[in-house]
């Protein structure tokens, strides 16, 4: 994917992962920890955390285009590569996510069937395997949201390094913001 309005497509896709995939992982660790928020947004996470794990190769590939089209830096590299990571960040919280919603639709009962009849996987009555999806949460929300960071910040220094002033300069007769 090129560009989208006449700016390359990565500047705004990039905007989608940085907001969705942290969002993703607050929503996975809130849904581990807190039975209210699991039955509330389980599902609409699994769906989310879904389409972050589609939108990130979209996103990288425009990335790539992109660092195509602009100078190479050191700084550059660094973001490049650290933004091949992000789909190891996305596809885990996506994994842990569907976990959670599977768990939290076979705890539910089903109108007019027997509890007894019904079939179990991933033990959803189970403390034991809640307490270890809850220890995966916290690690797997937390790499996320760290993972998402360093890429942010890498990509906002081979951006802006160099490229801005700290001084205003001078627009008009008024000063900075002109008259």
């Amino acid at each position: 994917m090129g560009t989208v309005n006449g700016l390359p497509a990565h500047i705004l896709l990039v905007h989608a992962i940085v907001v969705l995939l942290p969002l993703a992982a607050l929503l996975l660790l809130l849904t581990a920890v807190w039975p209210g928020a699991r039955r509330r947004f389980a599902g609409p996470n699994a769906i989310l955390s879904l389409l972050v794990v589609a939108l990130v190769p979209v996103t990288t590939s425009a990335g790539e285009w992109l660092e195509h089209r602009v100078t190479e830096t050191a700084l550059l590299r660094e973001h490049a590569e650290l933004g091949d990571t992000a789909i190891w960040a996305a596809i885990p919280v996506a994994v842990l996510a569907l976990v959670i919603w599977w768990r939290q639709r076979e705890a539910t009962p089903v109108a007019g069937a027997p509890a007894s009849g019904r079939r179990t996987y991933l033990a959803p009555l189970s403390g034991a395997v809640t307490r270890v999806i809850v220890v995966l949460a916290v690690a797997i929300s937390g790499w996320a949201a760290y993972d998402t960071y360093r890429i942010g910040d890498s990509g906002s220094k081979s951006a802006w390094t160099g490229n801005f002033s700290s001084t205003a300069t001078q627009r008009g007769p008024g000063g900075p913001g002109g008259d």
